[in-house]
């Protein structure tokens, strides 16, 4: 999960954007749909179907009357268009262009750089021709959003959907790639989504116990976890002096994107109460909202993602307690709720400075449209002065098998956080114990707020799992005895005979995320990124600094932070 959140727009935000300059971004608006569109000359859309639409979870199709709503027709520019609009989206974070800081609306962007106005007319022409109804088209132009039901989706974009069966939860998905007219490929990458898998919450709960009290033996550490408040972050990141300095987060507004209502506003109220915000920093509001637009945006009510939305709220306004804070859902259809309501914010006439996102999916179970989708929804955010704030993940280098015991897809990450036009937001563990550091970090005694830190504290990558080396040591050196991150005398290999029973806590793939954009395989059913191929996004040409990986696509995370679940006896809590 992100715990806290920036407190200003990145004045250096260029860099995520490349550093080009030009005179003046010239699109082409002639139409690249030149010719007939013909339903017998077709092209398959590879890389977008579900890793689990397998013969071992199909319980076979659904029936053809499924109604099927807001489903979403990703669209894509030109090569030349695609650049001229990059060009045009570095100009304006260039201090030295005269298109420094002029911002362009949803429709601005669409007017620009979208798809000529008759492409549009022959995507939406050919939908109605087989019996879908035109729900909306986005105004930047880059999503077409149509409805019918999964007999039209069968035989127009020849691909049945199948009810599935995977881990105990009935879903549905295409079985196999979809097609469409050749005619529309210059323009159409293809449906983000014709399932209904959602992507999942970045939060982990507590540890029941911590790795000091396994090490002892017994389930409880008498030594007690560090609680981890508001004081303490502003300690340790040093952000007092940017409080004292009137930097605050007033007059900002930061939306988190989200997919289910809180349980409660009132948590908000008592959680600022009681650390201490809301009497030194009185203008912090909260705004539930269901933002419209082009989409329908229904109201969620509360579901089991509340809690991903009270830590979201509650350590926005830590970290910036007198910004407005906006929680924003929609309801989820074949396309993730909180991007629903994104899209229809970015509509807005007044777009926030920051948006916060605590959500994750692979990019190889995504699939190409829908990668796309999110890059399109990102980079549209930027050109608007829109901050992306991501997090990376809490699930290693493995994002396709997230809240597993163990990782069997390889190396993978969120497509929600890999793309070039967002921050990719990491999470840190608390290395004091771990390393054995000397110092005083805590004060055995609480301070105003629930205090306790006294200094910046020594960070490590966050790691719940056996196969961390850090951890190996640890218990190596309690133990006396060296242990190996693999192989038979590895850690993950001992867990019962050192631990008993209680050693399986340690197999589990909880851990800060961070990785090389591209797919895990490259069977075509996994095919994930923009492409459609598994290249992975390019490397920006920011990523060049000492300690980035000369591997030639972006990776992950940007920036970090303490994140952890209290493994190393640290832990955040909410209300």
């Amino acid at each position: 999960m992100i715990c806290t959140k920036p407190l200003y727009t990145l004045s250096a935000l260029a860099l995520v954007l490349g550093l080009a300059t030009i005179a003046s971004a010239q699109a082409n608006h002639q139409p690249l749909i030149t010719a007939k569109v013909n339903n017998a000359v077709l092209v398959t859309l590879n890389g977008n179907t579900r890793p689990e639409a397998t013969a071992a979870n199909d319980l076979g199709p659904v029936d053809d009357s499924m109604a099927l709503n807001g489903l979403q027709l990703v669209m894509q520019r030109s090569p030349e268009n695609e650049k001229a609009f990059n060009d045009y989206i570095a100009d304006l974070h260039n201090p030295k262009s005269a298109s420094f800081h002029k911002w362009l609306t949803n429709a601005e962007i669409g007017t620009m750089f979208g798809p000529a106005s008759d492409d549009i007319n022959s995507v939406t022409d050919w939908l109605r021709s087989e019996g879908f109804s035109i729900d909306s088209v986005s105004p930047d132009k880059m999503v077409i959003a149509f409805s019918g039901d999964a007999g039209m989706v069968r035989t127009a974009f020849h691909a049945p959907l199948h009810n599935l069966s995977f881990n105990g939860q009935a879903h549905f998905a295409n079985v196999n790639d979809p097609q469409m007219p050749a005619a529309l490929a210059p323009v159409v990458k293809g449906v983000a989504s014709l399932h209904n898998f959602m992507p999942h919450s970045l939060a982990k709960p507590r540890t029941a116990s911590t790795v000091r009290a396994m090490v002892k033996g017994n389930g409880a550490d008498g030594a007690g976890f560090n609680f981890i408040s508001p004081a303490d972050i502003a300690t340790i990141y040093n952000i007092n002096p940017l409080y004292k300095d009137g930097i605050t987060g007033k007059g900002q507004t930061i939306v988190l994107v989200e997919d289910s209502d809180q349980f409660s506003l009132g948590d908000w109220q008592i959680f600022r109460k009681v650390m201490g915000l809301s009497r030194t920093y009185p203008f912090g509001t909260l705004t539930a909202s269901n933002p419209t637009g082009s989409n329908t945006c229904k109201d969620p009510g509360v579901n089991g993602d509340d809690a991903e939305a009270a830590l979201d709220i509650e350590w926005a306004s830590a970290a910036a307690p007198n910004a407005a804070i906006i929680s924003a859902a929609c309801e989820g259809t074949t396309q993730f709720g909180g991007f629903l309501a994104l899209q229809n914010i970015l509509e807005g006439s007044n777009p926030p400075t920051i948006v916060s996102i605590s959500f994750g999916e692979a990019e190889a179970k995504l699939g190409a449209a829908d990668n796309l989708f999110i890059s399109n929804l990102y980079q549209t955010a930027v050109a608007e002065g829109v901050s992306v704030f991501v997090s990376s993940g809490d699930e290693g280098a493995d994002s396709a098998d997230a809240d597993l015991t163990n990782g069997t897809h390889g190396i993978g990450v969120s497509g929600f956080t890999s793309t070039p036009f967002n921050i990719s937001v990491g999470g840190t563990d608390f290395g004091n114990v771990a390393l054995n550091s000397p110092g005083t970090y805590f004060s055995t005694t609480n301070l105003p707020n629930f205090q306790t830190a006294l200094s910046y504290i020594p960070e490590i990558p966050w790691n719940d799992s056996c196969a961390g080396s850090l951890l190996a040591s640890f218990i190596g050196s309690e133990l006396g005895s060296p242990l190996p991150t693999n192989g038979t005398g590895s850690l993950c290999n001992n867990l019962v005979s050192i631990f008993g029973a209680g050693g399986t806590e340690f197999e589990t793939t909880a851990s800060g995320s961070g990785g090389p954009s591209g797919c895990a395989t490259g069977t075509a059913s996994t095919r994930s990124v923009v492409s459609g191929t598994c290249a992975g996004y390019a490397k920006p040409s920011w990523q060049s600094l000492f300690g980035v990986p000369n591997d030639g696509v972006r990776d992950i995370p940007d920036v970090s932070l303490m994140a952890s679940n209290g493994f190393w006896v640290a832990f955040y809590a909410a209300c």
